[in-house]
């Protein structure tokens, strides 16, 4: 695969000349009413007194260091001009004048924070109970639920948030829901085929491939694919997996092979990295690559989730689409699997994906 082109993005660094710029402690300008009286500055009768850089004589070198005993207490060096004994800060303090900014320390003994052990009621959400009979995923349950499509012991619910028993009685347009195991079905979907579970227009559904003795439970597409796209196809009845799965937050990664009606240049597969302009938005490609000599077929990879992307990328770059298989969908391939063929996943694919292991 053709390495990838990152997006860069610049930031501005700090403007170091407008840190240098600070100006000295002892040349601020004084106030008129905080003036004090002439020849007598504070401090000025200790003989280690640091001086203004008018005068570099006497300047001692103690830097960060503690004072001296006999110059002035253990007070540090800098805390120490003009600004009193430590009593004398404590009562201006109090006083209104505070002079410390550290922020106070917590205390050294914080009581213990109760541990609160919340009981299992055995209570669950009511779309998450939709979602794992298999029927949908949890937004899709909402939206069912706001449409009055859903019963609970007889009484049709609309709020969102309640929560049920496993023993309830819960109809979703008049059929009982029932909670099923999980299961997860891998398909090399053939061409022709339509991605869904019902359409009474389509003469060929991926559902009529499954053999209902083998698997009895009522699973679904996770995402689709067009009637004449082929590859890497998810079912299963876990909602709450297929939810994360197609939903655009958690950029999963597919890899797509596409067969083109001419050979692609390669300023166009430079654009495809860069970003498409779609009537939806700008629409970029992870990688891009040639599939060996033949440069009408091409590799892409992609996160996007949008409908027909692969297909409208190409087209926008004036390309005709003549052949479009998916061969990598979240860390699954087609490997083994002929045209039409499907298999269950094994545990340990089940575990990576709810574990977000791959892309």
């Amino acid at each position: 695969m053709r390495p990838r082109i990152k997006r860069s993005f610049t930031r501005d660094g700090h403007d170091q000349d407008r840190q240098k710029s600070h100006r000295n402690k002892d040349s601020r300008p004084r106030r008129e009413d905080n003036r004090r009286p002439e020849g007598k500055r504070a401090g000025e009768d200790r003989p280690d007194r640091r001086r203004s850089r008018a005068g570099q004589e006497d300047k001692p070198a103690y830097g960060n260091r503690r004072r001296p005993q006999e110059h002035g207490g253990s007070q540090g060096y800098g805390r120490a001009q003009g600004h009193g004994t430590r009593h004398e800060r404590t009562e201006r303090s109090r006083n209104g004048f505070k002079t410390d900014r550290r922020r106070p320390s917590a205390p050294r003994t914080a009581p213990a924070a109760p541990i609160i052990i919340k009981e299992d009621d055995g209570l669950v959400r009511l779309n998450k109970f939709i979602a794992n009979s298999g029927v949908c995923s949890r937004r899709e349950a909402d939206e069912y639920i706001s449409a009055g499509l859903v019963t609970v012991n007889g009484e049709v619910v609309t709020e969102l948030g309640v929560k049920v028993k496993p023993g309830d009685d819960i109809r979703f347009n008049g059929e009982r829901l029932r909670g099923e195991k999980k299961v997860y079905v891998l398909m090399n979907k053939p061409k022709d085929y339509v991605t869904t579970t019902s359409d009474p227009h389509a003469e060929k559904n991926v559902m009529q491939l499954i053999s209902r003795t083998l698997c009895p439970e009522r699973i679904f597409p996770v995402g689709r694919l067009d009637k004449s796209t082929t590859g890497v196809l998810l079912l299963t009845n876990d909602g709450e997996l297929a939810e994360r799965l197609t939903h655009p937050s958690y950029q999963k990664k597919k890899i797509y092979q596409v067969t083109l009606d001419k050979n692609v240049k390669q300023e166009d597969m430079d654009r495809l990295v860069k970003g498409v302009s779609l009537e939806d938005g700008v629409s970029y490609a992870d990688e891009v690559a040639y599939n060996g000599d033949d440069r009408s077929i091409v590799g892409i990879e992609i996160h996007s989730g949008k409908n027909r992307i692969v297909r409208r990328m190409f087209e926008a770059l004036g390309y005709k689409v003549r052949k479009l298989d998916r061969v990598y969908f979240a860390g699954l391939t087609k490997k083994n699997l002929r045209r039409g063929q499907w298999r269950f996943l094994s545990d340990e694919e089940v575990v990576m994906l709810k574990n977000n292991f791959y892309e």
